[in-house]
């Protein structure tokens, strides 16, 4: 799949999901064991990363790198999910299921 990659979307990307996991830019580049002016340069997307930085920030973030390049969701981002499904009891897997077809059903309409 040919997709253009677009420095902005990147950084909202990664602004997006570092909120939705409540990490201030420190904390993301404590975890990710990069400077906070680095993360900033990201998140504005006016910076390319190399490619062992783009990792390192999608390692702390829990994603895969192609969600971040392209926003699609690939086998990786459903194995970091599944892991985290296996931490629950079975009673939780299914209250989860549940909301997942309630959704499901949500967005058919």
């Amino acid at each position: 799949m040919d997709r253009e990659i677009f420095l902005p979307e990147i950084g909202q990307r990664i602004i997006d999901r570092r909120k939705k996991l409540g990490l201030t830019q420190e904390a993301l580049a404590e975890k990710s064991n990069l400077t906070t002016q680095f993360v900033s340069y990201a998140e504005s997307g006016k910076r390319a990363m190399r490619p062992e930085n783009l990792l390192k920030i999608a390692n702390a973030l829990e994603v895969s790198t192609d969600y971040l390049l392209t926003g699609d969701i690939i086998d990786k981002d459903l194995l970091i999910l599944s892991e985290k499904l296996s931490k629950l009891t079975p009673s939780q897997v299914r209250l989860i299921e549940n909301i997942i077809d309630e959704c499901i059903e949500l967005f058919k309409k």
